[in-house]
């Protein structure tokens, strides 16, 4: 049984900074955008005239970020070339060339070099354009120390774009998160960005390769699992063919 428990109270703090430290996800296979990925990983993959993963140190300097971990694994030494031509900020590396251990094993395998708590968890593959508001700044605006160990930026399943699936959370008036039913369609769409405690990682974890979903959901199970509506756009660049949709959505504004 998990040792994971709903900490004390704190003295609640919402409205925090955005943390100094991001977690960057770069170690996946990018299995769905074959043949692209044959001989490229896919945060190289470029759209709109970029790799996808400087779209994301792009937003992550704009907010202030000053140090990102990036986990490796497929053709790392593609990622790690790449990473030494990134300016601006201070990049360290997370070697998974033994095993690809997935997001929640990836995460914490990083945990001893990420020293800000909480911080933000990025996919490298992620593209957003920001709303009215800073889209890092939003998610940390919405932080409660006192009540979150895990707080998801969403987008509503209809302002997905090039998203095929059928939702993944629901989420209450408080912004509390429960999961889609299965064979069932949920409202909202994780977009790949978070804000974690690392209260997410305390008790027994599994060993090796496991996926995020099974920390969110010890932290939905304790009600301390949180959503916020991203203001913006944003694309899943999960297939060849969403790269034209996306850039074609972005030429028109």
């Amino acid at each position: 049984m998990s040792r994971y428990k709903k900490p004390l109270a704190l003295r609640p703090s919402p409205g925090a900074s955005v943390p100094d430290t991001a977690m960057v996800m770069a170690a996946g296979l990018g299995k769905r955008m074959r043949p692209l990925t044959a001989t490229r990983p896919k945060p190289l993959i470029e759209v709109a005239g970029k790799p996808l993963i400087d779209h994301v140190f792009d937003r992550l300097r704009a907010a202030g970020v000053a140090r990102a971990v990036v986990n490796v694994h497929y053709l790392p030494g593609s990622i790690e070339a790449h990473l030494k031509r990134i300016k601006g900020i201070e990049i360290a590396v997370s070697d998974e060339r033994k095993q690809l251990l997935e997001t929640g094993g990836g995460l914490v395998k990083a945990l001893p070099l990420i020293g800000a708590d909480p911080f933000l968890a990025v996919n490298a593959d992620n593209l957003w354009v920001d709303g009215p508001v800073d889209t890092l700044n939003l998610l940390a605006s919405a932080w409660d120390e006192a009540r979150m160990d895990a707080l998801l930026l969403l987008v509503p399943l209809a302002r997905a774009n090039c998203h095929a699936g059928r939702g993944d959370f629901h989420m209450n008036a408080a912004g509390t998160l429960s999961r889609r039913k299965p064979r069932g369609v949920a409202p909202f769409v994780y977009t790949g960005i978070q804000m974690i405690s690392k209260r997410l990682f305390e008790g027994e974890l599994p060993e090796g390769p496991f996926s995020t979903n099974r920390l969110w959901d010890r932290a939905i199970e304790a009600g301390r699992c949180f959503g916020t509506v991203h203001q913006g756009l944003w694309f899943d660049i999960g297939r060849p063919e969403a790269i034209r949709e996306a850039e074609e959505m972005l030429r028109e504004g």
